[in-house]
């Protein structure tokens, strides 16, 4: 089971409301939703492996060189150059960013990151060298590129909590999509992605960039369509790819993940007892983990 963690702590931030705080104030909101999230995946799917994937690097400039739209609108403020842009984040979300990689260390939970990436290649590494079936559990739909049910690799999308999750096969995305795994690269870029600053071929949505895909076979045969007077696009339709281009021709090694990223060595296996008891035990205290934290012991000791 591979997690995108930020997906999930963005989430449990807020879903959990930020009245849940450490007896010193501080909100831990994220933190103890993340904890629930976990044991209760852990509870539900008893995985063998366990890695919270991490983003090292959550705009790398590769992508920014090829796209410079690439999540420019989620960069927090203009920063001097040199500088590393910062994600816009709550602010009180990004002090339990720590906390909670404290706890995870603590409990023995693999904590995996490489720079300059971010956690969807690492994901997408991790799930390639998989020699079993794999769960990704995350809230961005850029990660059903991954799923492929000859190597049994799915998606588990929470649509409330993680308790309802949209478990993802190439089943539902031809049914919700029109494509599978792999093909979805293609329709995501075509239609474009408004959240990460993808600008998309104007004028192409989901259902033309569907069609498209099931007349062409992929994005290649779209492009060899727009070169061929026989191919029956629209004039619209030709003009809008012709003159998208450049954007088409580097957007692939942006939307789709990395699958070669260099990982540093880990653990992936659930841990059954803390790693480093004493110090879980002071972080519980200090930061109120409670109910959420005992919750997720539990989980891991059956």
């Amino acid at each position: 089971m591979l997690l995108d963690t930020a997906s999930l702590y963005f989430r449990a931030y807020f879903g959990v409301p930020d009245s849940v705080r450490a007896p010193d104030g501080t909100p831990v909101n994220a933190v103890r939703g993340l904890l629930d999230f976990i044991g209760r995946l852990v509870q539900d799917h008893r995985p063998d492996d366990l890695v919270a994937c991490w983003d090292n690097d959550w705009r790398p400039q590769w992508r920014v060189d090829l796209i410079p739209t690439y999540k420019a609108h989620r960069v927090a403020e203009e920063t001097p150059a040199g500088q590393t842009d910062e994600e816009e984040v709550p602010d009180t979300l990004s002090p339990q960013v720590p906390i909670i990689e404290d706890v995870l260390a603590a409990l023995g939970i693999a904590r995996v990151g490489a720079t300059p990436y971010e956690a969807d290649d690492v994901i997408g590494t991790l799930a390639g060298r998989a020699t079993g079936p794999v769960d990704i559990v995350t809230g961005d739909r850029d990660l059903y590129q991954l799923v492929d049910d000859a190597r049994q690799v799915r998606v588990l999308y929470p649509l409330k909590g993680v308790g309802t999750l949209q478990v993802t096969d190439e089943a539902w995305l031809r049914e919700k999509y029109g494509v599978d795994g792999a093909g979805y690269v293609d329709l995501a870029l075509l239609r474009g992605d408004p959240s990460d600053g993808l600008p998309g071929v104007p004028g192409i949505g989901e259902k033309t960039a569907a069609k498209l895909l099931d007349a062409y076979g992929d994005l290649d045969g779209i492009m060899a369509a727009v070169d061929d007077p026989k191919a029956k696009l629209t004039p619209s339709q030709r003009k809008r790819l012709d003159e998208a281009r450049a954007y088409v021709a580097v957007a692939p090694k942006v939307v789709r993940v990395a699958g070669d990223v260099p990982l540093p060595d880990f653990d992936p296996a659930l841990p059954r007892e803390p790693r480093d008891p004493a110090a879980l035990e002071a972080l519980a205290e200090q930061w109120g983990l409670g109910g959420a934290l005992q919750r997720l012991l539990t989980a891991l000791q059956h």
